[in-house]
């Protein structure tokens, strides 16, 4: 069943003693009343109080729960020269806030109708039950009187409680009338604002600077006519009491705009994601009025609708809620201002009806409504930058509109001017004459205002190079499946090109993976890799980001050599005794190794009886190894493709006891537990020797070593090769103090002879130890 809601006034009474006026919605056939919140949105209007002409103020007074306020005075085009704070009491927690400035300086009014008032931006504050308001003249000589009819006006949303929703929705709808002024209030507070003459025009709620021209309601913009369809009707469905649905007064409507809803025309870009009026809930029975429509958008103006930046992604339908009741209750429009509103987590929202698709007036940039269209990003940006969310979908919001007219969002336009005034950097702009501006530009751009906040407008060049392409900041960041060696990756052939890109995924059609310039593999604009498999042979990689508007960048290519060949040993692993101290366990070796690669080594890596990794360069590694036991030394060469071979030859080192040798001349047994095996040889006898024969390819010569220790020969083969000292000043046992390797295993014969050296000629020989 379809429903709509209808509004009804009522009025209660507030804690501090005044009168407020109030919409109670109730329920009709609406087809978006499914997607709003339950209780319905509501405005509280209450009167503040006077002490002298240069203040008005409501003290701590508890109020029904609302989330954003304003302060409104009678006559649209009276300026409020002053401050205007107010404290509000959280609903959740019951704390008071600290002061908070409402922002007064808002665009003029061309020729505000009678009963158009006059109101400040409105503020976001969260749920509350309680407020706290002063407004106070400016000091000085030249500061105008306080307007009359100052109030504030509360606006609840209408969020529906979990308390509520527990208890089936039992928030009571009020009856509709209006009650006198509470005894002890100063001023009565007004109804809902009376609808405009003819001449009317709406004002966005911008922030402003100081310099805002001043308002006027006498003179009209020379080129912008207010059109039959702007002036108010009462409907129906509003209360005889509550403002009709009046005109806008961003800027006179122009003359080209129109009430018959043009053709969409096609765009070059896909239209992003939206969320639609009755998803966020618009009351349509507050704004009865057709839309009105304009020949096309030729610029984008980006605004801030101010306020907090801590509220939760959640309240974003509340907070759009809250600006449309604004808007319309409150400062007398016929809907909300702007065409579009993002949130911080980059949530498009429609704003004023009348179709997304459609060339909307709105009333959003004072003087240039007639050819863009205004989205506002929820919350302030002049000590904040916007989120990387918000940018792109403005970006891509801005790029969807623009692009259904042929325009390049980072391109520039001729906008005709509907008033005269001048903008935020001293621009003077004249009535009917045409003016050149971004197509993207901010709300400062056309008016004297601070909107959007100096640091979201800082942002946005960034906005107009990511709608309108190409794709910036596209590098490759790895090659899974390769590997880098120099300015070349190498691999077997199955690669995994990885990448970013500095803009966002939402606003790029595809990603493209070229070898040797030709596309082998295509994936959406959200992936940031792809795979893809080389034939053999040297090729060029690199990725291709194709924008939404068909703009396309190219990452620097990269070098990539596939290929299959395996390293070789050009030397074989070989084992080799060296100095050191020996023991059963552990004899020090000398591993020994080459091996070589067609296109590049990357490493070698030693597999058994231990484990290591090695440089392409390095060809040797000192290890140590058990006695008596074959042992498999595996190594395993790589290159960068990721292609290996292995080679595991097995060598067991031997010890010969100095009792296997043959003796000749004197030699006597000595026993320790430092010797090998607990007992050596010892000889001062000039001659005297120790024959071992073995078959293998590397020997070493095991001593102990002392300050009294003599000389000795030695013999390999029947020949004198060296003369050994065994000389040490520390006593050392064990002790491979002289070693030899073969290119290759073969018998071999080791002779020690006693030198008898003079003062020291004593030798202690503990045993031989050779590698099979």
């Amino acid at each position: 069943m379809k429903r709509r809601v209808w509004l009804t006034l009522g009025a209660v009474v507030l804690g501090g003693g005044g009168v407020v006026t109030y919409a109670v919605a109730g329920p009709s056939s609406d087809p978006g009343a499914a997607g709003r919140a339950k209780r319905p949105s509501k405005v509280y209007d209450l009167a503040l109080k006077g002490g002298t002409g240069d203040k008005r103020e409501l003290p701590r007074t508890d109020t029904e729960r609302f989330s954003m306020l304003g302060v409104s005075w009678t006559g649209a085009a009276k300026r409020l020269d002053g401050t205007a704070q107010v404290r509000t009491r959280s609903l959740e927690t019951g704390r008071w806030s600290a002061w908070q400035d409402l922002e007064l300086n808002v665009d003029p009014l061309e020729n505000p109708g009678v009963g158009v008032r006059g109101a400040s931006e409105p503020l976001w504050v969260g749920p509350s039950d309680g407020m706290q308001v002063q407004v106070i003249r400016k000091n000085g000589a030249g500061s105008s009187a306080l307007p009359k009819g100052l109030e504030v006006n509360l606006v609840d949303p209408g969020v529906m409680t979990d308390a509520e929703a527990k208890a089936g929705g039992t928030a009571a709808e009020r009856a509709a009338f209006v009650t006198d002024e509470t005894p002890g209030a100063t001023e009565s507070a007004p109804t809902d604002s009376a609808a405009p003459t003819d001449g009317t025009t709406a004002t966005p709620t911008d922030d402003q600077t100081t310099t805002s021209p001043a308002a006027t309601d006498t003179t009209p913009a020379a080129t912008d006519s207010v059109s039959p369809s702007e002036s108010a009707s009462p409907t129906d469905s509003v209360s005889p009491s509550t403002s009709a649905s009046p005109t806008d007064s961003a800027s006179p409507s122009p003359s080209t705009s129109s009430s018959a809803p043009p053709s969409a025309p096609p765009s070059t870009v896909p239209e992003p994601p939206i969320v639609s009026r009755a998803d966020w809930g618009a009351d349509e029975s507050i704004s009865p009025e057709a839309p009105e429509y304009t020949a096309d958008v030729k610029a984008i103006f980006v605004h801030h609708t101010d306020g907090a930046n801590d509220y939760s992604c959640a309240d974003s339908p509340s907070i759009i809620r809250s600006i449309y009741a604004y808007h319309v209750q409150v400062s007398g429009w016929k809907d909300i201002g702007y065409n579009f509103l993002v949130d911080k987590c980059g949530t498009i929202f429609e704003g004023r009806k009348g179709g997304v698709d459609l060339p909307v007036f709105g009333a959003h940039t004072y003087g240039w409504n007639r050819e863009a269209a205004g989205v506002a990003v929820l919350g302030d940006y002049t000590t904040t930058s916007a989120t990387n969310a918000t940018l792109a979908s403005v970006a891509r919001l801005a790029a969807w509109k623009l692009g259904q007219y042929g325009a390049d969002p980072a391109g520039t336009t001729q906008l005709t001017a509907g008033a005269s005034q001048h903008n935020y950097f001293s621009t003077d702009f004249t009535a009917g004459s045409k003016y050149t501006f971004q197509r993207i530009s901010g709300h400062r751009d056309g008016f004297n205002t601070q909107c959007p906040g100096g640091l979201l407008y800082d942002q946005l060049p960034t906005i107009r190079t990511w709608a309108s392409g190409p794709v910036q900041g596209l590098k490759v960041s790895s090659v899974d499946g390769a590997a880098l060696s120099g300015s070349t990756y190498y691999t077997k052939g199955g690669i995994t090109v990885r990448w970013a890109a500095t803009t966002p995924a939402s606003l790029i059609s595809k990603f493209e993976l070229l070898v040797d310039g030709k596309s082998v593999a295509t994936t959406s604009g959200t992936a940031t890799s792809v795979g893809a498999t080389l034939p053999l042979g040297s090729h060029t990689v690199a990725v291709r980001a194709v924008h939404q508007s068909g703009k396309t960048a190219t990452s620097a290519a990269l070098s990539v050599v596939a290929e299959t060949t395996a390293p070789t040993f050009s030397t074989n692993p070989k084992l080799s005794l060296r100095s050191g101290t020996v023991s059963t366990s552990a004899v020090p070796v000398a591993l020994g190794w080459k091996a070589t690669d067609d296109k590049a080594l990357r490493e070698v890596k030693l597999l058994s009886p231990t484990t290591a990794t090695f440089g392409p360069t390095t060809t040797t590694s000192n290890r140590t190894v058990k006695s008596g036991a074959a042992t498999a030394w595996s190594m395993r060469a790589y290159d960068y493709a990721g292609n290996y071979r292995t080679s595991s030859p097995s060598y067991t080192p031997v010890i010969l006891q100095e009792t296997a040798a043959t003796k000749s001349g004197s030699w006597s047994p000595r026993s320790s537990t430092s010797y090998l095996g607990g007992q050596s040889y010892s000889s001062g006898s000039k001659g005297a020797s120790l024959t071992w024969t073995f078959t293998g390819r590397s020997a070493a010569w095991v001593v102990s070593r002392a300050a009294s220790s003599g000389q000795a020969y030695i013999y390999v083969d029947g020949t004198k090769i060296s003369t050994v000292d065994l000389k040490s000043s520390t006593t050392l046992y064990r002790q491979a103090i002289w070693t030899k390797t073969w290119s290759s295993s073969a018998k071999h014969t080791i002779k020690i002879v006693v030198v008898g050296t003079s003062g020291r000629p004593t030798v202690t020989t503990d045993s031989l130890v050779y590698i099979k």
